[in-house]
């Protein structure tokens, strides 16, 4: 599935963890057509086959950029019809983030501009190091956030605060988006990818199918009515019932053991 990649760089740095690196970074990681390509070629495949992987953390190579946004040296000059397609691709790139089933841990490494910010914003939740910078500047270049950005950044950090983000355009840094919501949380530079695996380590230890459907059910019942997310939430919960993982975790705990999940 990885054979092939000239943008990304995929890695298991612990079982059940895949690391996947954004790898340009003589253009700050930026994003071009090749590597919105690969993103989605990843994270669908992934989608196909959830059991692989049981946590991902999606990084940037070096220590200045996460995704300093698109290519626009590659859009310089682009027709319409180009432009449209290379979006197209995008778009999609977005949906498979946003769809995929495996949580996805964003780890924030430097500056994360434009699309590089819809992609982080675009992950389950988002780590960053101390000097990362974060900005959607889609007005400046004539656009707005086209990856889920203005759906994405508006549930994170509140309608006011991200009409105020998209319109003006402004950077913020680490400690403003762990204030407002973006972030979970805020390391050194040098201990961010640490964390970031410890904490997809954690969660790879838990029943990979209780969450999944854990994730499913917070992502989709957060746009429905409460009454609707408790539904939806109990028929997550009686598809995990009958599985060999419920069994165990109950023989786990009686047997005062840690549990051997399978995912099955």
């Amino acid at each position: 599935m990885t054979a092939g990649f000239q943008t990304l760089e995929i890695r298991q740095d612990r079982e059940h963890v895949e690391t996947v690196v954004l790898r340009r970074p003589e253009v700050a990681n930026a994003l071009n057509t090749r590597m919105g390509e690969e993103l989605f070629a990843y994270f669908e495949a992934l989608a196909m086959t959830p059991s692989r992987v049981r946590c991902v953390v999606l990084t940037g190579a070096g220590e200045k950029a996460f995704c300093a946004g698109g290519d626009l040296k590659e859009r310089n000059g682009m027709s319409m019809e180009a432009w449209a397609a290379q979006h197209l691709v995008f778009e999609r790139m977005a949906r498979a983030l946003v769809t995929c089933p495996v949580p996805i841990i964003a780890a924030v490494n430097g500056a994360a501009y434009g699309g590089g910010c819809e992609i982080a914003a675009a992950c389950d939740f988002v780590y960053a190091a101390e000097r990362a910078t974060f900005a959607l500047t889609e007005v400046r270049l004539g656009v707005i956030p086209g990856a889920g950005g203005t759906r994405s950044i508006t549930r994170a950090v509140g309608e006011r605060r991200a009409k105020e983000l998209i319109l003006t355009a402004r950077s913020f840094s680490a400690a403003d988006a762990l204030e407002w919501g973006l972030v979970n949380a805020v390391f050194p530079g040098d201990a961010l990818l640490g964390k970031a695996v410890e904490t997809a380590a954690q969660i790879a230890c838990n029943a990979p199918l209780a969450v999944r459907q854990a994730k499913h059910a917070i992502s989709r019942g957060s746009g429905m009515s409460l009454s609707d997310a408790m539904a939806f939430e109990i028929e997550a919960y009686n598809r995990l019932v009958p599985t060999e993982d419920r069994l165990e975790g109950v023989r786990a705990f009686n047997e005062r053991r840690a549990p051997r999940f399978k995912g099955c």
